[in-house]
């Protein structure tokens, strides 16, 4: 009897040690090798959003620019050397040593105030002249627009019977491959 009992519980362990191994070999296998299939597309939809889009525009144009030129300054000048060197050689004459250095100094200065203003008196033509020319002014303004953009598709499709969706950065068109996953129940 117990050579009976030992016979049949070896022979159980045997049959359930294949079956365990058996199933581990299958799911080993069968997760390194990935199987694919198609599915027929039933829809695909563009996912549309709305961006604003700011483009810079240069506008240019022209201005007249006036200003005015002194004429009488230009003439003013000939007369302020002019009486500034006069002023000079007669406050040299004036004082010995330092007091001789600052008396030329005042004479010079004073002798360039009296040949200006001498200058600018006797000056007969129009004193200011007023001129125009044209100057170019440019700036960037930005234009602003409201554009569509499609970010990617809604797909649904259908797989054995069964409905799925899913949403793909592409149109797949008619059909899509599919990764299938088979895996024995638990």
């Amino acid at each position: 009897m117990n050579k009976i009992f030992a016979l049949v519980t070896a022979t159980m362990l045997m049959s359930a040690s294949t079956v365990v191994f058996a199933d581990h070999d299958y799911r080993v296998a069968r997760s390194s090798q990935a199987m694919y299939d198609y599915a027929r597309v039933i829809s695909s939809e563009p996912i549309v959003n709305y961006v604003t889009v700011s483009t810079p525009v240069r506008e240019c144009w022209e201005e007249t620019q006036y200003y005015t030129v002194d004429r009488g300054a230009q003439h003013a000048r000939g007369g302020t050397f002019v009486g500034a060197l006069i002023g000079g050689v007669i406050g040299h004459q004036f004082g010995s040593g330092r007091g001789n250095d600052a008396a030329t100094v005042a004479g010079t200065l004073i002798g360039a105030a009296i040949g200006n203003d001498a200058a600018r008196e006797n000056y007969d033509g129009d004193r200011y002249e007023r001129h125009a020319r044209p100057v170019r002014r440019c700036e960037t303004n930005y234009r602003e627009r409201r554009e569509q953009r499609i970010d990617g598709y809604r797909v649904t499709y259908r797989y054995k019977g069964q409905k799925y969706m899913t949403e793909m950065p592409y149109d797949p068109g008619r059909k899509i491959r599919v990764r299938v996953d088979i895996r024995p129940a638990r």
